[in-house]
C-alpha cells in the first residue's frame, strides 16, 4: 500500500487530509477536478463535497492552486543578491505604483466630472419641467 508523502513544507504530523491536499495542490487544478470526478463516478457525495470544498477554499477559481504560497508582493521585494538589479528594480515598483496612483486618481476625476455632468442635466431637465408645468398651469 502507498502512501502519500508529505511535502517539506508540512510537518510530519499532519493528518491525511493536509498531505491529500498538498499533494493535489503540487500537481494542479487538473488533479482537483480529476478527484472531484472520480468522486462523482464512485461515490456522489464525496464529488460533491470536494466540489465545495474547492469553491470554498477558492481553488476552482484561482489562476493555480499553489498561488497562496507566496505573494507577488513578497515574490517582487525579494532580494536577487545584485544591488545594480535591486536599485533598478525598486525604482521601476516605485515608479509603477506612483504611476498606479496618478491613473487611479485620474478616473476618480473622470468619474466625479461625469456624475457632475449626469447631476447638471438631471437638474436642467427638472427646471425645464417645472418651468413648463408653470407655464401651462397659467394659460
Amino acid at each position: 500500500m502507498s502512501t502519500i508523502a508529505a511535502p517539506a513544507s508540512l510537518p510530519a504530523r499532519s493528518g491525511w487530509f493536509s498531505r491529500a491536499e498538498a499533494w493535489l495542490d503540487n500537481k494542479g487544478k487538473g488533479a482537483w477536478i480529476a478527484a472531484m470526478v472520480l468522486g462523482f463516478i464512485f461515490f456522489w457525495p464525496v464529488g460533491l463535497a470536494l466540489l465545495a470544498y474547492m469553491i470554498w477554499s477558492k481553488r476552482m477559481f484561482n489562476k493555480s492552486c499553489s498561488s497562496r504560497r507566496m505573494s507577488p508582493k513578497f515574490t517582487a521585494m525579494r532580494s536577487s543578491g545584485n544591488t545594480a538589479f535591486d536599485a533598478y528594480k525598486n525604482e521601476t515598483l516605485r515608479r509603477l505604483e506612483e504611476e498606479q496612483e496618478n491613473f487611479e486618481a485620474f478616473l476618480k476625476r473622470l468619474r466625479d466630472a461625469k456624475d457632475k455632468a449626469e447631476f447638471d442635466q438631471f437638474m436642467d431637465e427638472r427646471a425645464k419641467a417645472a418651468k413648463e408645468s408653470r407655464e401651462t398651469e397659467d394659460a
